[in-house]
């Protein structure tokens, strides 16, 4: 009875082929170095997986190297792209001023004290439904109220918060 040999498994054929699989790359992509990280990077991938046996190792390690370097190019691509859009950003970002700032934190602590004003009732569902982003349905679920009464709460909770902003 013939047995089998054994395959060789992935890791043993790269070891046994990576001038191989590095030429392989560097003719098709034109530079050595990144054929060796990419071949590099097949050899991590191939490592964080069990051994694997292929019927013929060096075809699929080419595919595999092939396959990894068009998706380099591509991010390399995708990143290039970026770095130009962001060289045509201005020097100076636009950066609120001092007294906008100022301005938003007091109207911050305007609508809290708005807030903190309402009745506990109106105050939950305003804090729930608004802050929260809850739907209205499912605050008068929890609540055990109308989706009637959730639309008044939170209407006299809006007008609440009009009123002390100076925006009735």
């Amino acid at each position: 009875m013939l047995q089998d040999t054994p395959r060789p498994t992935l890791l043993a054929s790269l070891t046994r082929h990576y001038d191989e699989l590095v030429d392989y790359i560097r003719r098709r992509f034109g530079d050595r170095g990144f054929a060796r990280e990419i071949v590099h990077d097949v050899c991590v991938h191939i490592m964080e997986k069990p051994a694997i046996e292929a019927r013929q190792p060096i075809a699929l390690l080419k595919r595999i190297s092939h396959n990894m370097a068009v998706n380099e190019c591509r991010s390399e691509s995708v990143r290039t792209r970026l770095i130009e859009s962001m060289a045509e950003l201005p020097d100076t970002a636009s950066v609120p001023d001092h007294a906008a700032a100022l301005d938003a934190q007091r109207e911050v602590q305007l609508l809290a004290q708005a807030i903190e004003q309402l009745p506990p009732r109106c105050k939950q569902v305003f804090i729930m439904h608004k802050i929260h982003g809850l739907a209205q349905s499912e605050v008068a679920s929890q609540l055990g109220i109308s989706v009637k009464m959730v639309e008044r709460h939170t209407r006299l909770g809006l007008a609440a918060c009009k009123k002390q902003l100076g925006r009735d």
